[in-house]
């Protein structure tokens, strides 16, 4: 199996390039081809000699992969399923990583101005909260940096992108190493160059690798909160057991967010859950003295599932209480629903024959 480009820094291409016979400085030449000419396979890198590209292809290919499947949402978002091959860590048998077959989604959200894609960092996800799909579905494996970018370089609109939000299926800090050599590679001078502002990473708070995303990343933050009562978010979230949310907010308030750099936290209003006026006087007291938004998101009804999306008039009360306290509160558009694109809906399926626009 040939090992991907597609995620190498610099440094690493030019070993490559070493290894391969050719000049120390056609590490950075291989830089410039992947990210900022996007090339799909090594014969495209016309500036290194026919003999050095024939043995790097011996070897090494691009990592390029196409999607398998492309939906269209009735107001213009796109979803796109890839097939991607997951480490599984160590197989205790083998004494070895071995992969499994998957497929991921990434999400293309059109507005004005804007393309945003949300992004995939798993295949499936460990944290198995109850009202999410990709969570139901359990964890299938870690995403490679390569697969990450894939994202970004395989769809049709990949030369238009404005912004990134690392909110698609899995949770990022769960397999941050491979994230944040994602993010570097698109905030880098000889990757995308992309500002770090153009970038949101989501995350249910996982402790230990959440401080170090806020030490050594400038990209905004979104954390998914849904509950300001630790009991009660324990009964969705497993995760409130192993860190809770008054933990992670604790820790977010000993950092600087007064400045460009943005946090916010995402609350699905379930009806008769977490809708009530006491939850709102939590969860301003909960916020209180952090610079933050709060955005509110219509549940999107999943099966076997026990509560419902509150109505519109109870989401604006709510909304209203929040900014009352003190707490900047919007609700947030919903996109894609019609095609299993909106938040929590991602699940990696292939639906062969709904790839094109939806009879409006």
């Amino acid at each position: 199996m040939k090992t991907k480009l597609l995620g190498k820094t610099p440094d690493e291409l030019k070993q490559i390039a070493l290894e391969a016979g050719l000049p120390a400085f056609a590490g950075k030449q291989m830089a410039q081809w992947l990210y900022q000419k996007r090339v799909r396979s090594i014969d495209e890198m016309t500036n290194l000699s026919k003999q050095g590209r024939e043995v790097l292809a011996g070897k090494y290919e691009v990592g390029y992969q196409p999607p398998v499947d492309v939906q269209i949402s009735q107001d213009g978002t796109k979803k796109y399923l890839f097939p991607v091959k997951c480490r599984m860590g160590a197989d205790q048998t083998e004494g070895a990583s071995r992969e499994e077959e998957s497929c991921i989604e990434a999400v293309m959200i059109p507005d004005q101005d804007r393309k945003t894609l949300c992004v995939s960092s798993q295949a499936g996800c460990k944290m198995g909260c109850k009202f999410c799909m990709t969570g139901r579905q359990g964890f299938h494996g870690n995403l490679t940096a390569a697969d990450i970018l894939n994202q970004f370089f395989a769809i049709e609109e990949a030369g238009e992108l404005t912004n990134a939000v690392f909110m698609g299926m899995g949770e990022p800090l769960d397999n941050w190493d491979e994230v944040k050599r994602a993010i570097e590679i698109l905030t880098a001078d000889w990757g995308l160059a992309w500002s770090p502002k153009r970038i949101t990473l989501s995350t249910i708070g996982v402790l230990p690798k959440l401080k170090q995303f806020l030490e050594e990343s400038k990209c905004h933050l979104a954390v998914s909160l849904h509950n300001p009562f630790p009991e009660e978010r324990a009964e969705l979230m497993p995760v409130q057991k192993a860190w809770s949310i008054t933990e992670v907010v604790r820790l977010i308030k000993q950092y600087d967010f007064t400045g460009q750099r943005r946090v916010s936290f995402e609350y699905t209003v379930f009806e008769g859950w977490n809708d009530s006026e006491r939850h709102a006087k939590e969860l301003i007291k909960l916020l209180s003295h952090l610079e933050c938004r709060v955005n509110l998101i219509r549940f999107h009804r999943i099966p076997d599932f026990p509560y419902g999306p509150a109505g519109a008039e109870k989401m604006e009360a709510f909304k209203n209480r929040l900014n009352e306290g003190g707490l900047t509160a919007t609700i947030r558009a919903s996109r894609g629903e019609d095609i299993f694109a909106a938040c929590g809906l991602l699940a990696g399926r292939h639906n062969p024959g709904r790839h094109n626009q939806p009879e409006l």
